[in-house]
């Protein structure tokens, strides 16, 4: 019979207590976390569409932005 508390607790439990404990703090990781996931969301999408793009970019086509001499 398990009628003592389990102390510790799982690996977060100390970033949970230290985040939630006040709200000013609460707050700031929010707002970094969302900063910091936009970012790597951003980053990540750039790079799945380069890579799916590759050839058919403006930077990937020599021809452009060249006219031909008018004789």
């Amino acid at each position: 019979m398990e009628s003592t508390a389990r102390r510790g607790g799982g690996p977060f439990e100390g970033l949970y207590k230290f985040v939630m404990r006040r709200n000013s703090v609460y707050v700031t990781f929010v707002v970094i976390g969302a900063f910091l996931g936009e970012r790597a969301v951003d980053y990540g999408v750039h790079k799945l569409w380069e890579y799916n793009n590759v050839g058919k970019r403006y930077e990937d086509i020599s021809v452009l932005g060249t006219r031909q001499a008018e004789e």
